[in-house]
């Protein structure tokens, strides 16, 4: 499943190779932390599985800005 991070498409649309990494680790600490995964686990690992779900377009990348962080109350 790493070979699918070799795909270029895959690294822009996330917006590049560090939020893409940034994303990864986020949904990895979900799934450490008991998250459902969104695509079946089939013996692979939390990073497996990750990094298929954003193959497989099932998570993305959402920037935050001041404005969404002030309308949660953060």
């Amino acid at each position: 499943m790493i070979e699918a991070l070799r795909d270029e498409a895959i690294t822009n649309s996330m917006g590049g190779k560090f939020k893409l990494t940034a994303l990864i680790q986020h949904r990895v600490r979900e799934l450490m932390e008991g998250a459902r995964p969104l695509v079946e686990r089939k013996g692979r690992s939390d990073i497996e599985v990750a990094i298929t779900e954003i193959a497989e377009h099932k998570i993305k990348f959402e920037f935050v800005t001041d404005d969404k962080a002030a309308a949660k109350g953060e």
